[in-house]
């Protein structure tokens, strides 16, 4: 067992989190489906993170052509590029973990990219929409740049599995290193496929629970082969406008630089993005010795609202002050925020924000969220 970590409560109390064992392995396969999250994209690729689509849990995979399923995967996820990810979950307490699961997923890969054709996924997508009361459409424009569109995407998917472009991702409470060695082994000598290994342990303490994912197998070898490590640009408020412009036209600059204009009057500092490809800026309040990261608005468009990480900024740790955030947000024409964006990192799209009332009352709601912050602690 590793050592603890600890929480400082509102009221000063420190709170001492040890490291449990999940209860069951269904759990542990739930928690990831619940919240993809947990699957580290901003690990996998620090420039570009990884956003998740869920495709099904126990995704068949057949031996052959039309045929029956002979395994199922625990779950298979596609990310903004449309690379299909096979996730399979063990606790460290299964044997199997150190050997035949990787036999299992190598042998579903190497039938899925043949037997697996691009329709067959979507229908299962489609199919795992319905179960969870959503519009496939809006589960697409959650991963999607605001310039991508399903067409294209579906045909990134079709390309990945024909060339064999795919990632294996093991998931555990904890790695053991026979497992670790193989991984590593196996992302150094597979390309364009990418092998890798989440370790996911979980703390618990006084009602509380936190998960700890790490990612395993990305090795320097491994990252140089496959050109993961690409080449970051340092973004700037002039290199961020040409490009936003550019791309998604004069209006939504305009529209991006009265929420910058706002922020250098509220804000303590912004910080400028470094992606390869895209820019970004996210307005920081600094108070009481703590760091607030308010949003960010990148140069594709989207303005990604930070409930994922309100969650730890008072007042909005409290569940019903995201709550009251959201229903602010969705009172703005046009913006539709669902109940579970309070728990991610929502987007609205600037295109939504050129009409003069609707950003005068986004940036009304974003003066409400740092008064809230400032009266906290007066």
């Amino acid at each position: 067992m590793s050592a603890g970590i600890y929480v400082i409560k509102d009221d000063g109390q420190l709170v001492e989190m040890k490291e449990k064992v999940y209860d069951s392995e269904d759990l542990l396969q739930k928690l990831i489906a619940d919240y993809p999250n947990l699957l580290a994209g901003d690990q996998i690729d620090g420039a570009e993170p990884r956003r998740w689509l869920l495709v099904t849990r126990e995704a068949p995979v057949p031996d052959r052509e039309n045929g029956s399923a002979r395994w199922s995967v625990d779950h298979l996820f596609l990310d903004q590029d449309g690379i299909p990810t096979f996730v399979e979950v063990k606790r460290s307490s299964d044997t199997r973990i150190r050997r035949e699961v990787v036999g299992q997923m190598l042998d579903y890969a190497a039938n899925a990219v043949v037997y697996w054709p691009m329709e067959s996924i979507r229908s299962m997508f489609e199919r795992q929409c319905q179960l969870n009361n959503d519009s496939s459409e809006a589960a697409l424009v959650r991963i999607l740049q605001p310039e991508g569109d399903g067409d294209t995407f579906w045909q990134k998917v079709k390309v990945n599995l024909q060339g064999g472009r795919v990632r294996l991702v093991f998931v555990a409470d904890e790695i053991p290193q026979e497992l670790q060695r193989i991984v590593e082994f196996l992302n150094e000598q597979m390309d364009p496929a990418e092998v890798i290994a989440i370790e996911m342990k979980q703390y618990m303490g006084e009602g509380l629970k936190t998960l700890v994912p790490r990612i395993i197998g990305q090795t320097a070898q491994a990252q140089q082969k496959k050109g993961v490590a690409r080449e970051e640009r340092q973004w700037s408020e002039e290199s961020f406008f040409p490009e936003l412009e550019a791309r998604r036209g004069k209006d939504q600059a305009a529209a991006a630089r009265k929420i910058l204009d706002w922020a250098k009057s509220k804000a303590t500092r912004i910080y400028w993005g470094r992606g390869s490809q895209s820019g970004s800026f996210v307005p920081i309040l600094s108070y009481n010795g703590q760091d607030y990261s308010l949003l960010a608005v990148y140069t594709y468009g989207t303005v990604e609202i930070y409930f994922q990480y309100y969650r730890t900024m008072p007042p909005f740790d409290s569940e019903a002050k995201r709550k009251e955030l959201l229903a602010r947000l969705n009172d703005i024409d046009d913006i539709s925020i669902p109940m579970d964006g309070i728990a991610r990192r929502p987007g609205i799209q600037l295109s939504q924000l050129t009409n003069h009332s609707a950003l005068e009352r986004f940036l009304g709601v974003l003066e409400w969220i740092v008064e809230q912050v400032t009266a906290k602690h007066e």
